[in-house]
């Protein structure tokens, strides 16, 4: 498949860039074309800015030319996959910011028709969609809260997707007060499901 790689850490000597890279040698050891994003490396400006915000409905495509490599590489990919750590319940704001920027109405979306509508999706294209993310709260505590980052991705993007889309979610809780044993058992987790993608 056509995969895309989307990867949100700081750190080249995290555990985030350990997935990362045990990532791209898994999809490409079962012949995956990969293209991958280090929004960190790159340098990626996250803020949509007062001027963006004033093209956002009216003009989508002049945004949308401003970050034609992360649009076409959206629109190119049949796979999504994103590495990144939970902070404060979600993606990293440079992540956030990827989200609010690329997937632009006309792009991800089609704006509702009317008050009471949802968005229609636009990326039909993805038909498989992964989530590799690490998180210092415990699963008890997410499951409490309802767990928001889980569910932004699982339920509120899965439907921008196409309809036969199939979603993976792992996740490695308590990330603070993991061993290396934890650790390495969770990078085989992940191999596993990857490679069977």
């Amino acid at each position: 498949m056509r995969t895309l790689i989307v990867f949100a850490h700081p750190s080249a000597e995290s555990f985030g860039a350990a997935l990362l890279d045990m990532a791209c040698r898994t999809l490409a050891g079962q012949g995956h074309d990969l293209h991958v994003i280090d929004l960190y490396r790159e340098g990626f400006d996250p803020v949509l800015s007062t001027e963006d915000w004033s093209l956002y409905q009216s003009q989508p495509d002049r945004l949308a030319d401003k970050l034609r490599t992360h649009v076409d590489a959206m629109l190119w990919a049949e796979s999504l996959v994103l590495i990144y750590p939970t902070w404060m319940y979600g993606p990293p704001a440079i992540l956030k910011g990827w989200l609010e920027r690329v997937w632009l109405p006309g792009v991800a979306f089609g704006i509702p028709s009317a008050k009471g509508k949802r968005p229609s999706g636009n990326l039909r294209n993805i038909r498989r969609f992964t989530v590799v993310t690490t998180s210092g709260s415990p699963w008890w505590w997410l499951s409490i809260i309802r767990d928001p980052n889980r569910s932004l991705m699982m339920r509120g993007f899965r439907m921008l997707f196409n309809r036969m889309c199939r979603v993976t979610w792992l996740q490695l809780h308590s990330m603070n007060h993991r061993s290396k044993s934890d650790r390495e058992a969770f990078l085989g987790r992940v191999e596993r499901k990857l490679a069977r993608i």
